[in-house]
Protein backbone atom coordinates (compact mmCIF):
# COMPACT_ATOMS: atom_id res chain seq x y z
CA UNK A 1 0.00 0.00 0.00
CA UNK A 2 1.17 3.32 -1.13
CA UNK A 3 0.61 5.45 2.03
CA UNK A 4 1.67 9.32 1.86
CA UNK A 5 2.75 9.96 5.69
CA UNK A 6 2.94 13.64 5.12
CA UNK A 7 -0.05 14.05 3.48
CA UNK A 8 -1.14 11.91 6.76
CA UNK A 9 0.37 13.95 9.26
CA UNK A 10 -0.94 17.44 7.65
CA UNK A 11 -4.40 16.05 7.62
CA UNK A 12 -3.89 14.86 11.50
CA UNK A 13 -2.83 18.12 11.78
CA UNK A 14 -5.77 20.15 10.33
CA UNK A 15 -8.39 18.17 11.90
CA UNK A 16 -6.79 18.95 15.41
CA UNK A 17 -5.87 22.39 14.92
CA UNK A 18 -10.09 22.79 14.08
CA UNK A 19 -11.27 20.65 16.68
CA UNK A 20 -9.28 22.31 19.17
CA UNK A 21 -10.20 25.65 18.08
CA UNK A 22 -14.42 24.66 18.00
CA UNK A 23 -13.65 23.29 21.88
CA UNK A 24 -12.74 26.72 22.36
CA UNK A 25 -16.57 27.70 21.68
CA UNK A 26 -18.31 24.82 22.59
CA UNK A 27 -18.32 24.45 26.46
CA UNK A 28 -19.30 27.59 27.18
CA UNK A 29 -22.26 27.17 25.02
CA UNK A 30 -22.99 24.10 26.33
CA UNK A 31 -23.07 25.58 30.11
CA UNK A 32 -24.10 28.86 29.99
CA UNK A 33 -27.05 28.11 27.81
CA UNK A 34 -28.10 25.91 30.98
CA UNK A 35 -26.93 28.74 33.28
CA UNK A 36 -28.83 31.67 31.28
CA UNK A 37 -32.35 29.11 31.74
CA UNK A 38 -31.75 28.68 35.15
CA UNK A 39 -31.25 32.77 35.42
CA UNK A 40 -34.77 33.39 33.48
CA UNK A 41 -36.46 30.51 35.41
CA UNK A 42 -35.50 32.69 38.52
CA UNK A 43 -36.72 35.62 37.09
CA UNK A 44 -40.14 34.33 35.87
CA UNK A 45 -40.74 32.71 39.38
CA UNK A 46 -39.82 36.36 41.17
CA UNK A 47 -41.35 38.82 39.16
CA UNK A 48 -37.56 40.76 39.92
CA UNK A 49 -36.57 42.86 37.09
CA UNK A 50 -33.18 42.44 37.92
CA UNK A 51 -33.11 38.98 37.23
CA UNK A 52 -34.02 39.76 33.86
CA UNK A 53 -31.47 42.39 33.74
CA UNK A 54 -29.13 39.54 34.26
CA UNK A 55 -30.27 37.16 32.16
CA UNK A 56 -30.02 39.38 29.29
CA UNK A 57 -26.55 40.40 29.61
CA UNK A 58 -25.11 36.43 29.84
CA UNK A 59 -27.45 35.98 26.83
CA UNK A 60 -25.55 38.30 25.23
CA UNK A 61 -21.85 36.66 25.95
CA UNK A 62 -23.58 33.59 25.09
CA UNK A 63 -24.66 34.31 21.41
CA UNK A 64 -21.40 36.34 20.50
CA UNK A 65 -20.00 32.48 21.39
CA UNK A 66 -22.58 30.89 19.69
CA UNK A 67 -22.49 32.25 16.22
CA UNK A 68 -18.59 31.91 16.38
CA UNK A 69 -18.85 28.16 16.75
CA UNK A 70 -21.11 27.30 14.40
CA UNK A 71 -18.55 28.03 12.04
CA UNK A 72 -15.73 25.90 13.57
CA UNK A 73 -18.14 23.21 13.51
CA UNK A 74 -19.04 23.24 10.12
CA UNK A 75 -15.78 23.07 8.57
CA UNK A 76 -14.71 20.52 11.33
CA UNK A 77 -17.70 18.14 9.95
CA UNK A 78 -16.65 19.01 5.85
CA UNK A 79 -13.13 17.69 6.95
CA UNK A 80 -14.64 14.04 7.18
CA UNK A 81 -15.18 14.32 3.41
CA UNK A 82 -12.07 16.07 2.20
CA UNK A 83 -9.54 14.43 4.37
CA UNK A 84 -11.06 11.16 5.61
CA UNK A 85 -13.19 9.87 2.99
CA UNK A 86 -11.75 6.12 3.53
CA UNK A 87 -13.03 6.64 7.15
CA UNK A 88 -15.96 8.52 5.93
CA UNK A 89 -16.69 5.02 3.38
CA UNK A 90 -15.81 2.36 5.75
CA UNK A 91 -17.83 3.74 8.86
CA UNK A 92 -20.48 6.08 6.64
CA UNK A 93 -23.35 3.58 7.80
CA UNK A 94 -22.99 4.18 11.49
CA UNK A 95 -20.54 7.66 11.62
CA UNK A 96 -22.94 9.28 9.54
CA UNK A 97 -26.76 8.66 11.53
CA UNK A 98 -25.62 10.24 14.65
CA UNK A 99 -24.55 13.20 13.19
CA UNK A 100 -27.40 13.39 10.76
CA UNK A 101 -30.08 12.96 13.86
CA UNK A 102 -27.78 16.21 15.03
CA UNK A 103 -27.88 18.24 12.50
CA UNK A 104 -32.25 17.28 11.80
CA UNK A 105 -33.11 17.15 15.43
CA UNK A 106 -30.91 19.04 17.85
CA UNK A 107 -29.37 21.77 15.57
CA UNK A 108 -32.96 22.81 14.35
CA UNK A 109 -34.57 23.05 17.78
CA UNK A 110 -31.51 24.55 19.41
CA UNK A 111 -31.32 27.35 16.08
CA UNK A 112 -35.34 27.70 16.14
CA UNK A 113 -35.86 28.76 19.62
CA UNK A 114 -32.64 30.98 19.91
CA UNK A 115 -34.57 33.44 17.73
CA UNK A 116 -37.17 33.12 19.89
CA UNK A 117 -34.47 33.08 23.19
CA UNK A 118 -32.79 36.95 21.88
CA UNK A 119 -35.82 38.83 19.88
CA UNK A 120 -38.87 37.59 21.72
CA UNK A 121 -38.84 39.65 24.76
CA UNK A 122 -41.89 41.56 24.84
CA UNK A 123 -43.22 39.83 21.64
CA UNK A 124 -44.16 36.52 23.58
CA UNK A 125 -45.30 35.19 27.31
CA UNK A 126 -42.89 34.93 30.12
CA UNK A 127 -43.58 31.58 30.12
CA UNK A 128 -42.98 30.96 26.46
CA UNK A 129 -39.78 32.93 25.98
CA UNK A 130 -38.66 30.76 29.12
CA UNK A 131 -39.50 27.46 27.75
CA UNK A 132 -37.63 29.29 24.72
CA UNK A 133 -34.69 29.39 26.33
CA UNK A 134 -34.89 25.83 27.93
CA UNK A 135 -35.34 24.30 24.90
CA UNK A 136 -32.35 26.21 23.58
CA UNK A 137 -30.43 24.54 26.34
CA UNK A 138 -31.97 21.04 25.63
CA UNK A 139 -31.09 21.51 21.66
CA UNK A 140 -26.86 22.78 22.81
CA UNK A 141 -26.90 19.50 24.79
CA UNK A 142 -28.47 17.47 22.39
CA UNK A 143 -25.92 18.38 19.99
CA UNK A 144 -23.14 17.40 21.49
CA UNK A 145 -25.12 14.24 22.37
CA UNK A 146 -24.81 12.56 18.88
CA UNK A 147 -21.56 14.29 18.34
CA UNK A 148 -19.68 12.28 21.19
CA UNK A 149 -22.18 9.01 20.49
CA UNK A 150 -19.94 9.04 16.98
CA UNK A 151 -16.71 10.00 18.88
CA UNK A 152 -17.59 6.92 21.29
CA UNK A 153 -18.13 4.20 18.32
CA UNK A 154 -14.58 5.46 17.09
CA UNK A 155 -13.52 4.26 20.40
CA UNK A 156 -15.62 1.23 21.08
CA UNK A 157 -17.39 0.19 17.68
CA UNK A 158 -20.59 -1.48 18.67
CA UNK A 159 -23.68 -2.66 17.51
CA UNK A 160 -22.81 -3.10 12.85
CA UNK A 161 -21.31 -5.96 10.85
CA UNK A 162 -18.99 -5.66 8.24
CA UNK A 163 -20.34 -5.93 4.90
CA UNK A 164 -17.39 -7.31 2.57
CA UNK A 165 -19.46 -6.60 -0.38
CA UNK A 166 -19.73 -2.96 -0.02
CA UNK A 167 -16.51 -2.71 2.48
CA UNK A 168 -18.51 -0.76 4.85
CA UNK A 169 -19.60 -0.93 8.32
CA UNK A 170 -23.06 -1.25 8.75
CA UNK A 171 -25.25 -0.64 11.58
CA UNK A 172 -26.97 -3.74 13.59
CA UNK A 173 -28.36 -2.00 16.69
CA UNK A 174 -29.02 1.50 16.54
CA UNK A 175 -29.71 1.53 19.98
CA UNK A 176 -26.71 -0.75 21.23
CA UNK A 177 -24.69 2.18 19.64
CA UNK A 178 -26.45 5.23 21.45
CA UNK A 179 -25.95 3.47 25.24
CA UNK A 180 -23.05 1.42 25.42
CA UNK A 181 -21.05 2.65 28.02
CA UNK A 182 -18.75 4.45 26.50
CA UNK A 183 -20.89 7.11 25.08
CA UNK A 184 -22.79 7.27 28.10
CA UNK A 185 -19.66 7.85 30.23
CA UNK A 186 -18.32 10.15 27.28
CA UNK A 187 -21.63 12.07 27.19
CA UNK A 188 -22.33 12.89 30.61
CA UNK A 189 -18.24 13.36 31.48
CA UNK A 190 -18.13 16.30 28.14
CA UNK A 191 -21.20 17.91 29.47
CA UNK A 192 -20.63 17.87 32.92
CA UNK A 193 -16.64 19.43 32.30
CA UNK A 194 -18.18 21.94 29.91
CA UNK A 195 -20.27 23.31 32.78
CA UNK A 196 -17.34 24.04 35.05
CA UNK A 197 -16.11 25.82 32.29
CA UNK A 198 -19.44 27.71 32.05
CA UNK A 199 -19.52 28.20 35.73
CA UNK A 200 -15.88 29.71 35.83
CA UNK A 201 -16.45 32.01 33.16
CA UNK A 202 -19.38 33.39 34.98
CA UNK A 203 -17.30 33.76 38.13
CA UNK A 204 -14.45 35.19 36.11
CA UNK A 205 -16.54 37.48 34.88
CA UNK A 206 -18.63 38.34 37.82
CA UNK A 207 -15.48 38.78 40.05
CA UNK A 208 -14.12 41.54 37.71
CA UNK A 209 -17.46 43.36 38.21
CA UNK A 210 -17.24 43.05 41.96
CA UNK A 211 -13.24 44.34 41.65
CA UNK A 212 -14.20 47.22 40.00
CA UNK A 213 -17.13 48.02 42.46
CA UNK A 214 -19.58 48.21 39.59
CA UNK A 215 -22.75 45.94 38.93
CA UNK A 216 -22.40 44.23 42.57
CA UNK A 217 -25.92 42.66 42.62
CA UNK A 218 -25.39 40.99 39.33
CA UNK A 219 -21.91 40.02 40.24
CA UNK A 220 -23.35 38.42 43.67
CA UNK A 221 -26.17 36.66 42.47
CA UNK A 222 -24.06 35.39 39.42
CA UNK A 223 -20.94 34.43 41.52
CA UNK A 224 -23.47 32.47 43.94
CA UNK A 225 -25.46 30.28 41.37
CA UNK A 226 -22.75 29.65 39.41
CA UNK A 227 -20.76 28.21 42.03
CA UNK A 228 -23.53 25.82 43.15
CA UNK A 229 -24.20 24.94 39.32
CA UNK A 230 -20.12 24.61 39.02
CA UNK A 231 -19.94 22.56 42.48
CA UNK A 232 -22.37 20.15 41.54
CA UNK A 233 -20.44 19.61 37.68
CA UNK A 234 -17.13 18.90 39.17
CA UNK A 235 -18.48 16.37 41.20
CA UNK A 236 -20.59 14.95 38.42
CA UNK A 237 -17.27 15.04 36.32
CA UNK A 238 -15.33 13.22 38.54
CA UNK A 239 -18.03 10.45 38.92
CA UNK A 240 -18.20 10.21 35.41
CA UNK A 241 -14.34 10.34 35.00
CA UNK A 242 -14.31 7.49 37.02
CA UNK A 243 -16.62 5.46 34.89
CA UNK A 244 -14.48 6.73 31.53
CA UNK A 245 -11.27 5.33 33.13
CA UNK A 246 -13.06 2.21 33.84
CA UNK A 247 -14.38 1.78 30.31
CA UNK A 248 -10.78 2.87 29.01
CA UNK A 249 -9.45 0.27 30.99
CA UNK A 250 -11.53 -2.37 29.32
CA UNK A 251 -11.44 -1.41 26.10
CA UNK A 252 -8.46 0.64 25.55
CA UNK A 253 -5.67 -0.55 27.60
CA UNK A 254 -3.10 0.49 25.93
CA UNK A 255 -4.35 4.12 26.13
CA UNK A 256 -4.53 3.67 29.95
CA UNK A 257 -1.08 2.23 29.97
CA UNK A 258 -0.22 5.72 28.39
CA UNK A 259 -2.48 8.06 30.62
CA UNK A 260 -0.33 6.35 33.83
CA UNK A 261 2.81 5.78 32.21
CA UNK A 262 3.18 2.59 32.89
CA UNK A 263 5.07 0.22 30.95
CA UNK A 264 5.25 -2.70 33.08
CA UNK A 265 2.61 -4.33 34.13
CA UNK A 266 1.64 -5.17 38.26
CA UNK A 267 -0.50 -6.84 40.13
CA UNK A 268 -2.02 -4.34 42.78
CA UNK A 269 -1.11 -1.29 40.38
CA UNK A 270 -0.83 2.31 42.11
CA UNK A 271 -2.30 5.59 40.29
CA UNK A 272 0.37 8.24 39.76
CA UNK A 273 -0.40 11.40 42.07
CA UNK A 274 2.18 13.19 40.61
CA UNK A 275 4.98 11.92 38.25
CA UNK A 276 7.90 13.29 36.11
CA UNK A 277 8.69 10.89 33.16
CA UNK A 278 12.26 9.71 31.95
CA UNK A 279 12.54 11.11 28.46
CA UNK A 280 14.60 8.41 27.61
CA UNK A 281 12.48 5.67 28.39
CA UNK A 282 11.82 2.94 25.59
CA UNK A 283 9.61 0.01 25.54
CA UNK A 284 11.18 -3.36 26.12
CA UNK A 285 13.91 -1.47 27.62
CA UNK A 286 15.14 -1.87 31.68
CA UNK A 287 15.00 2.06 31.72
CA UNK A 288 11.98 3.33 34.93
CA UNK A 289 9.58 5.15 32.96
CA UNK A 290 9.87 7.80 35.85
CA UNK A 291 12.60 10.39 37.00
CA UNK A 292 10.13 11.13 39.73
CA UNK A 293 6.68 9.39 41.33
CA UNK A 294 4.62 9.37 43.63
CA UNK A 295 1.16 7.25 43.44
CA UNK A 296 -1.46 5.84 45.58
CA UNK A 297 -0.98 1.85 46.17
CA UNK A 298 -3.31 -0.08 44.31
CA UNK A 299 -5.63 2.44 43.76
CA UNK A 300 -5.57 1.95 39.82
CA UNK A 301 -6.16 -1.64 39.84
CA UNK A 302 -9.46 -0.68 41.81
CA UNK A 303 -9.87 1.90 39.63
CA UNK A 304 -9.33 -0.13 36.13
CA UNK A 305 -10.98 -3.39 37.61
CA UNK A 306 -12.41 -2.52 40.80
CA UNK A 307 -10.30 -5.38 42.41
CA UNK A 308 -7.55 -3.56 44.30
CA UNK A 309 -5.39 -6.96 43.79
CA UNK A 310 -6.25 -7.12 39.58
CA UNK A 311 -3.26 -7.17 37.22
CA UNK A 312 -3.24 -3.78 34.72
CA UNK A 313 -1.05 -4.70 31.92
CA UNK A 314 1.22 -2.07 30.69
CA UNK A 315 2.85 -1.30 27.39
CA UNK A 316 5.05 -3.57 27.33
CA UNK A 317 2.77 -6.33 28.24
CA UNK A 318 0.41 -5.32 25.53
CA UNK A 319 2.95 -5.44 23.16
CA UNK A 320 4.33 -9.31 24.31
CA UNK A 321 0.60 -10.62 24.79
CA UNK A 322 0.03 -13.53 26.70
CA UNK A 323 -1.52 -12.10 29.90
CA UNK A 324 -5.38 -12.59 30.85
CA UNK A 325 -7.15 -9.34 30.56
CA UNK A 326 -9.07 -9.83 33.85
CA UNK A 327 -12.06 -7.95 32.18
CA UNK A 328 -14.51 -7.97 35.38
CA UNK A 329 -17.53 -8.74 33.14
CA UNK A 330 -15.86 -12.19 31.80
CA UNK A 331 -15.63 -15.20 34.84
CA UNK A 332 -11.83 -15.97 35.65
CA UNK A 333 -12.58 -19.45 33.82
CA UNK A 334 -13.90 -18.35 30.83
CA UNK A 335 -10.52 -15.93 30.07
CA UNK A 336 -8.06 -16.55 27.16
CA UNK A 337 -5.00 -14.58 27.02
CA UNK A 338 -4.15 -12.00 24.55
CA UNK A 339 -2.56 -11.82 21.98
CA UNK A 340 1.01 -10.20 20.97
CA UNK A 341 0.79 -7.12 18.48
CA UNK A 342 2.75 -9.39 16.18
CA UNK A 343 0.18 -11.63 16.18
CA UNK A 344 -2.42 -9.14 15.52
CA UNK A 345 -0.64 -7.63 12.88
CA UNK A 346 -0.60 -11.24 11.09
CA UNK A 347 -3.94 -12.01 12.37
CA UNK A 348 -5.17 -8.30 10.60
CA UNK A 349 -2.79 -9.30 7.42
CA UNK A 350 -4.90 -12.52 7.30
CA UNK A 351 -8.12 -10.33 7.17
CA UNK A 352 -6.81 -8.00 4.51
CA UNK A 353 -5.84 -10.66 2.20
CA UNK A 354 -8.64 -12.72 2.79
CA UNK A 355 -10.69 -9.55 1.59
CA UNK A 356 -9.04 -9.07 -1.23
CA UNK A 357 -9.74 -12.79 -2.15
CA UNK A 358 -12.95 -12.48 -1.78
CA UNK A 359 -13.77 -9.62 -3.59
CA UNK A 360 -11.75 -11.21 -6.46
CA UNK A 361 -13.03 -14.58 -6.66
CA UNK A 362 -16.62 -12.88 -6.16
CA UNK A 363 -16.13 -10.70 -9.69
CA UNK A 364 -14.60 -13.88 -11.12
CA UNK A 365 -18.19 -15.37 -10.35
CA UNK A 366 -16.64 -18.36 -8.22
CA UNK A 367 -19.07 -18.01 -4.77
CA UNK A 368 -17.81 -20.99 -3.47
CA UNK A 369 -14.40 -20.28 -2.91
CA UNK A 370 -15.39 -16.83 -2.15
CA UNK A 371 -17.64 -17.50 0.73
CA UNK A 372 -14.58 -19.57 2.22
CA UNK A 373 -12.72 -16.55 1.89
CA UNK A 374 -15.16 -14.59 3.43
CA UNK A 375 -14.88 -16.76 6.50
CA UNK A 376 -11.64 -16.52 6.70
CA UNK A 377 -12.11 -12.76 7.09
CA UNK A 378 -14.60 -12.81 9.63
CA UNK A 379 -12.77 -14.94 11.72
CA UNK A 380 -9.89 -12.52 11.58
CA UNK A 381 -12.12 -9.42 11.02
CA UNK A 382 -11.45 -8.10 14.91
CA UNK A 383 -7.65 -7.55 13.89
CA UNK A 384 -8.31 -6.11 10.37
CA UNK A 385 -6.93 -2.90 11.53
CA UNK A 386 -3.63 -4.48 12.42
CA UNK A 387 -2.61 -5.16 9.34
CA UNK A 388 -2.25 -2.01 8.29
CA UNK A 389 0.64 -1.34 10.76
CA UNK A 390 4.39 -2.06 9.95
CA UNK A 391 5.68 -2.85 13.44
CA UNK A 392 4.16 -3.89 16.67
CA UNK A 393 5.43 -0.48 18.51
CA UNK A 394 2.97 1.42 15.75
CA UNK A 395 0.13 0.26 18.48
CA UNK A 396 2.10 3.02 21.52
CA UNK A 397 0.45 6.17 21.60
CA UNK A 398 2.73 9.15 22.38
CA UNK A 399 3.18 8.35 26.19
CA UNK A 400 4.54 11.78 27.44
CA UNK A 401 1.83 13.76 25.78
CA UNK A 402 -0.74 11.21 27.23
CA UNK A 403 0.09 11.18 30.42
CA UNK A 404 1.08 14.57 30.65
CA UNK A 405 -2.58 15.56 29.31
CA UNK A 406 -4.29 13.46 31.90
CA UNK A 407 -2.35 14.67 34.99
CA UNK A 408 -2.91 18.51 34.00
CA UNK A 409 -6.52 17.53 33.08
CA UNK A 410 -6.85 16.18 36.93
CA UNK A 411 -5.28 18.71 38.79
CA UNK A 412 -7.36 20.91 37.20
CA UNK A 413 -10.23 19.48 38.11
CA UNK A 414 -9.15 19.17 41.86
CA UNK A 415 -8.33 23.28 41.88
CA UNK A 416 -11.82 23.73 40.83
CA UNK A 417 -13.54 21.95 43.86
CA UNK A 418 -11.29 24.00 46.15
CA UNK A 419 -11.99 27.26 44.26
CA UNK A 420 -16.07 26.58 43.84
CA UNK A 421 -16.13 25.57 47.80
CA UNK A 422 -14.16 28.04 48.82
CA UNK A 423 -16.17 30.74 46.96
CA UNK A 424 -19.14 29.73 47.95
CA UNK A 425 -19.31 29.44 51.31
CA UNK A 426 -17.63 33.14 51.30
CA UNK A 427 -20.36 34.37 49.33
CA UNK A 428 -23.22 32.48 50.75
CA UNK A 429 -21.49 35.01 53.93
CA UNK A 430 -20.99 37.92 51.86
CA UNK A 431 -17.57 37.71 52.58
CA UNK A 432 -15.97 37.54 49.21
CA UNK A 433 -15.75 41.05 48.12
CA UNK A 434 -13.43 41.30 51.05
CA UNK A 435 -11.11 38.77 49.40
CA UNK A 436 -9.49 40.45 46.25
CA UNK A 437 -7.18 37.46 45.85
CA UNK A 438 -10.01 35.16 45.78
CA UNK A 439 -11.60 37.51 42.99
CA UNK A 440 -8.47 37.79 41.19
CA UNK A 441 -8.39 33.80 41.09
CA UNK A 442 -11.13 33.34 39.85
CA UNK A 443 -10.91 35.98 37.51
CA UNK A 444 -7.25 34.84 36.21
CA UNK A 445 -8.80 30.98 36.44
CA UNK A 446 -10.94 31.64 33.04
CA UNK A 447 -7.92 29.96 30.59
CA UNK A 448 -7.38 27.06 32.95
CA UNK A 449 -10.98 26.18 32.55
CA UNK A 450 -9.81 26.46 28.64
CA UNK A 451 -6.64 24.38 29.21
CA UNK A 452 -8.37 21.57 31.69
CA UNK A 453 -10.83 20.77 28.33
CA UNK A 454 -8.60 20.92 25.91
CA UNK A 455 -5.79 18.27 28.10
CA UNK A 456 -9.58 15.99 28.62
CA UNK A 457 -9.86 15.90 24.64
CA UNK A 458 -5.88 15.25 24.24
CA UNK A 459 -6.11 12.30 26.39
CA UNK A 460 -8.98 10.84 24.24
CA UNK A 461 -7.73 11.06 20.80
CA UNK A 462 -4.01 11.14 21.14
CA UNK A 463 -4.30 8.21 24.01
CA UNK A 464 -5.78 5.76 21.04
CA UNK A 465 -3.50 6.46 18.23
CA UNK A 466 -3.32 4.84 16.01
CA UNK A 467 -6.76 4.15 15.40
CA UNK A 468 -9.54 6.26 13.72
CA UNK A 469 -11.52 3.46 14.72
CA UNK A 470 -10.25 1.25 17.56
CA UNK A 471 -8.29 -1.99 16.29
CA UNK A 472 -10.03 -1.60 12.94
CA UNK A 473 -9.00 1.04 11.06
CA UNK A 474 -5.83 2.76 12.15
CA UNK A 475 -5.66 6.85 11.43
CA UNK A 476 -2.82 5.74 8.06
CA UNK A 477 -5.99 3.90 6.42
CA UNK A 478 -8.33 5.95 6.43
CA UNK A 479 -7.02 9.32 5.20
CA UNK A 480 -7.82 10.51 1.80
CA UNK A 481 -5.75 9.92 -1.38
CA UNK A 482 -5.19 13.64 -1.61
CA UNK A 483 -1.89 16.42 -2.29
CA UNK A 484 0.11 16.81 1.01
CA UNK A 485 0.45 21.06 -0.74
CA UNK A 486 -3.36 21.21 -0.24
CA UNK A 487 -3.76 20.22 3.15
CA UNK A 488 -0.69 22.22 4.00
CA UNK A 489 -2.36 25.38 2.22
CA UNK A 490 -6.04 24.98 4.16
CA UNK A 491 -4.08 24.28 7.33
CA UNK A 492 -2.78 27.31 7.16
CA UNK A 493 -5.40 29.04 5.95
CA UNK A 494 -7.82 27.63 8.57
CA UNK A 495 -5.14 28.50 11.36
CA UNK A 496 -5.04 32.36 10.20
CA UNK A 497 -9.41 32.33 9.64
CA UNK A 498 -9.53 30.78 13.24
CA UNK A 499 -7.02 32.90 15.21
CA UNK A 500 -8.89 36.07 13.46
CA UNK A 501 -12.37 34.65 14.62
CA UNK A 502 -10.68 34.02 18.19
CA UNK A 503 -9.42 37.27 18.90
CA UNK A 504 -12.23 38.93 17.36
CA UNK A 505 -14.46 36.59 19.43
CA UNK A 506 -12.03 38.12 22.68
CA UNK A 507 -11.96 41.44 21.80
CA UNK A 508 -16.21 41.91 20.95
CA UNK A 509 -16.35 39.76 24.91
CA UNK A 510 -14.17 42.51 26.45
CA UNK A 511 -15.86 45.14 25.07
CA UNK A 512 -19.26 43.53 25.82
CA UNK A 513 -18.57 43.19 29.46
CA UNK A 514 -16.80 46.75 30.05
CA UNK A 515 -19.48 47.75 28.94
CA UNK A 516 -21.79 45.40 31.43
CA UNK A 517 -25.62 44.86 30.60
CA UNK A 518 -28.25 47.49 30.51
CA UNK A 519 -29.15 50.26 32.67
CA UNK A 520 -31.93 50.00 35.09
CA UNK A 521 -33.07 48.52 38.50
CA UNK A 522 -30.91 48.27 41.86
CA UNK A 523 -27.47 47.08 40.16
CA UNK A 524 -25.24 48.19 42.47
CA UNK A 525 -27.42 47.24 45.64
Amino acid sequence: MNIDYSMIAWSRGQFALTAMYHWLFVPLTLGLSVLIAIMESVYVSTGNEEWKRITKFWMTLFGINFVIGIATGLILEFEFGTNWSNYSWFVGDIFGAPLAIEGIMAFFLESTFIAVMFFGWNKVGKKFHLVSSWLTALGANLSALWILVANAWMQAPVGMKFNPDSARNEMQDFWQVLFSPVAVNKFFHTVSSSYILAAVFVLGISSWFLLKKRERFLAKRSIFLASVFGLAATLATAFTGDGSAYQVTQKQPMKLAAMEGLYKGQTGSGLVAFGILNPSKKNGDVNDPFLVRFEFPRLLSFLGYRNPEAFVPGVDDIIKGGFRPEYSSIPAAEQSKTFSADEKIARGRVAITAFQTYKRLLSAGDTIKAREAEKTLMDNFAYFGYGYLNSPSDVIPNVPVTFYAFHIMVYIGLYFVVLFILILILSYNDQLEKKRWLLLTALWSIPLAYIGGQAGWIVAEIGRQPWAVQDMLPTLAAASKIDSFSVQLTFWLFALIFTILLIAEIKIMVKQVSIGPKNGGPHNV
